[in-house]
This record gives C-alpha cells, structure tokens and sequence, in this order.
C-alpha cells in the first residue's frame, strides 16, 4: 500500500508539473505584452542619468525590489483567485485599461512636452559631468521610481498570469504565479543589464587601437555597439507602447461580448479575402485589440486631461 501510495503521489507531482510546464507556457506567451513593455520602461528608466559604474548596482537595486513586489502580489493573487474569483475578470480589464490609458499618456507627454524634457535631460547630464556632484540620493529617486513602476507592470503580469490558471487547482495556480514571477523578473532585469551596458562594451572594443586585423573587427563592433543602443532604445519604447494597446485591447474585447462578435465577423471577412488571406486572418484580431487599445487610451487621456484642468480652475478660483 505504502509503494502504491508513493507511486500515485509521483503520478500526482508528474502530472501537475506537467500542468505547470504547459500553462506556464500560456501565461508567459500572455504577459508577453505586458513583458515588452517592463523591458523597454525599466531600460529607459535607468540608462539615462546614471554614470556607467553605478548602473549595474542600481539595476540590482531594482531586481531585488521587484522581487519584493512580486513576493506582495502573488499571494494576493492567490487569496483573491481563492475567495474572490469573480473579480479576476473585472481586475483584467482595468488592468487593461490602465494600459492603454498609459500608453497613450506616454506619446502625448513625449508630444506636449517635448521641449521642456530636452531641457530637463540637457541639465541632467550637464550636471552627473560634474565629479564633485553627490548623485546617492538622485539614484534613490531613480530605484525607488523603477520600483514604483515595476510594482504596477507585475500586478498587471501577475493578474494576467493568473486569468489563465484561474480555474485549475490552487497548487497549479501556486506553481504557475511562482514560476512566472521568478522567470519575468530575472528575465527583464537580466535584459535590462544588458541593454543599458551596450554602449559601454562598444567603448571598452574601440578602446584596442593596435592595427591588427582583429583589432580593427574589435573597433568596428564597438562603434557598431555605441550607434546601436539609443536605437534599440527607441525601438523597445516604441514596442513597449504598442504592446501596451495590443495586450491592453485585448483584455477590454476578451470581457466585452459585444466585441467577440466584431472580431468573429472581421476574421471572417478577411478569410474570404481572395488574397492574403492566410496572413490577414491571424493579423485581423490584433488589429481590432490595438485600434480598441489606441481608441481607449485617448479618451482615458483626454478625459484626465479635462478632469484636471477643471480642477486646477477650481483651485484658482479659491
């Protein structure tokens, strides 16, 4: 009976870490979104304003408060899946909305104040080429406003994660939310590291000035290094932005009826296309979630725009 026993507990542990392995697979392709768009802020968030030998320590910095936050909200997660289950939807979707309002609020900041950030940036640099400066506590500004951020692209990833597992066991849900949690955040700060010591390694290659022809390859990928990384950097935020719409899209249309039948008609439609067609059918939904994504991001926008005009009139007026 013992050895019955054990082999059935072996089955069990087999069989849920291969539920595990499975769903995980799921979740991580659903937070992938959400994911592009950590990457690309947390990068941008602590490449610009630091001096190269400060930037790993407070890249770690960040890792180990993300790790906190994500040691916050699994938990939560779970006892909300547990006792609550009928507000993981409802929390998708504002969740969602969230995103794309943010999205949109990064391209009309970017646009409406355009000068003002080119001078803020300007006086920045000018500033950290001044030996003689204390910059502990601008770093600790910078850590504690990645860790902010953070906090809030890993509940979104966490509840996302979640949404896929909400109807499996609770020792599923606890595997899949531990094993995403780990995975996205030595993911994205591992990339992070990476990312913002681009340039410093294409310094470090330009640096060997013998003529040899190794040397010579070793120059030429540094320059190539250093032209390289403000344009990834450009490129992950712009990415970023629209994997806020498409992931944030999706969650509003995946819990509005209305728009499972708009996407059903439109897939149909492009699959009767006479050409294309193959291509246009999986595109044909992304589309929807990014155009939905855009549509609510700019009236989310506007409307806080509005809201705090009003207010700020309110205010002078008393």
């Amino acid at each position: 009976m013992a050895g019955a026993s054990l082999l059935t507990l072996l089955d069990d542990i087999a069989m849920l870490l291969d539920d595990v392995a499975v769903l995980s697979k799921v979740a991580a392709k659903k937070t992938a979104g959400v994911l592009g768009d950590d990457l690309a802020v947390n990068a941008e968030q602590l490449s610009g304003g630091l001096k190269a030998d400060r930037e790993l320590p407070v890249v770690w910095a960040v890792f180990k408060g993300s790790m906190l936050n994500k040691a916050i909200l699994v938990p939560f997660a779970l006892l909300l899946s547990y006792f609550l289950p009928i507000v993981i939807m409802p929390l998708l979707m504002l969740g969602g909305a969230y995103l794309c309002y943010e999205g949109f609020e990064k391209i009309w900041h970017s646009y409406a104040h355009k000068n003002e950030n080119k001078k803020q940036h300007e006086e920045l640099v000018t500033a950290l080429q001044d030996e003689d400066i204390d910059i502990t506590t601008y770093e600790k500004d910078k850590i504690k406003g990645a860790i902010r951020t953070d906090f809030i692209l890993s509940a979104e990833i966490i509840i996302i994660a979640l949404g896929t597992v909400s109807d499996k066991p609770i020792t599923t849900q606890i595997a899949v939310l531990i094993f995403i949690a780990i995975l996205m955040t030595i993911g994205v700060y591992g990339l992070v590291a990476g990312i913002v010591k681009i340039d410093d390694g294409g310094l470090l290659l330009v640096k060997d000035k013998s003529v040899s022809l190794w040397a010579k390859s070793k120059r030429t990928l540094g320059y190539f290094m250093i032209s390289f990384a403000p344009k990834l950097m450009k490129f992950l935020a712009v990415a970023g932005t629209v994997a806020m719409w498409l992931v944030g899209g999706s969650l509003i249309t995946h819990g509005v009826p209305a728009f499972h039948h708009t996407i059903e008609t439109a897939t149909n439609f492009a699959a009767s296309a006479p050409i294309f067609s193959g291509l246009l059918v999986p595109i044909t939904p992304l589309l929807i979630d990014l155009l939905v994504g855009f549509i609510l991001g700019a009236i989310l926008v506007f409307i806080s725009l509005g809201v705090m005009k009003i207010a700020k009139h309110k205010t002078s007026e008393g």
